[in-house]
């Protein structure tokens, strides 16, 4: 591959992808919420990875144990010499979440393709309905890699850090939410949210500014000054947050993946925790 322009190299094309269709040290997953989308096509040799089915423990509002996390691993074929190399639909949403979320649960060798089902679509790629035969495989137990993560009280004492100028919180979802005319996006249910708005100090910089129309990301300068342009600058500690974190997975991917920010944490609780506890501050703007 050539050169990346980006912090880090975790971004692959379409070709670059099907050059490595059968290579054996790549497990592709088509990560998603829509599993009617993979069975109506998706890249031959993808696994399916679905990001509250898989990923989050069937009882606790939590991520899977690193024991199950291993197992489900061990069940989609991939070593931790393994390069994964994600997709996913609406712009990568989910891919992001499964990114962080690999990385999190400290499977570290992980890649995304940029663009995702959109731009495998638009370039033409062969999609194919047949089901993997994927070998298990055993993997070994992990240790989570609790710095990508923060909690809900450490986030209210982050506000602090906000005020100080000391920290940043970006609410990456819709102005609408942020504002608190709405608790969801379009077409999204409620989901149970109590209060709208955004937690205090937060600005409002919406996932979808950092793509262009295919899809892509945008070149690092056009990244920067996003961010930069709202006082959310590399020496300060970053608080990522949306509705269930499957969009402030995607600030958190291009802020230290892409931009090579050191110390940003993405809040997985976001606004369905913050909006429905008591005792904890809400700011609003809408008239």
């Amino acid at each position: 591959m050539p050169h990346t322009p980006y912090a880090h190299d975790v971004l692959v094309e379409t070709t670059w992808l099907e050059q490595h269709l059968t290579d054996p040290t790549v497990r592709i997953l088509e990560a998603s919420e829509d599993s009617q989308l993979y069975r109506a096509g998706h890249v031959p040799g993808a696994g399916q990875l679905d990001g509250r089915a898989d990923l989050w423990d069937p009882v606790i509002r939590d991520f899977l144990s690193p024991e199950a996390f291993a197992a489900l691993m061990g069940r989609l074929g991939i070593s931790p010499e393994m390069t994964v190399v994600l997709y996913g639909d609406k712009s990568n949403w989910w891919a992001t979440y499964a990114f962080w979320a690999l990385r999190y649960s400290g499977h570290q060798r992980v890649k995304l393709v940029n663009g995702g089902r959109q731009k495998l679509m638009a370039d033409g790629f062969d999609l194919t309905e047949e089901l993997p035969d994927i070998q298990g495989v055993s993997y070994p137990v992990q240790e989570r890699h609790e710095a990508l993560r923060i909690y809900r009280d450490e986030v209210q004492r982050h506000i602090g850090a906000v005020r100080a100028g000391l920290g940043a919180l970006v609410d990456v979802r819709s102005p609408e939410e942020y504002a608190g005319y709405v608790t969801h996006m379009p077409d999204y249910p409620q989901e149970g949210v109590l209060r709208g708005g955004h937690i205090p100090g937060a600005v409002n910089l919406p996932w979808a500014m950092t793509l262009r129309p295919d899809g892509t990301f945008k070149a690092p300068e056009q990244l920067r000054r996003i961010y930069e342009g709202a006082g959310v600058t590399p020496e300060r500690t970053v608080v990522t947050y949306c509705r269930i974190a499957e969009r402030s997975s995607h600030t958190w991917f291009v802020l230290t993946q892409l931009l090579g920010y050191p110390d940003v944490r993405n809040y997985d609780g976001s606004w369905t925790e913050w909006g429905n506890a008591v005792g904890l501050p809400i700011e609003v703007t809408r008239h």
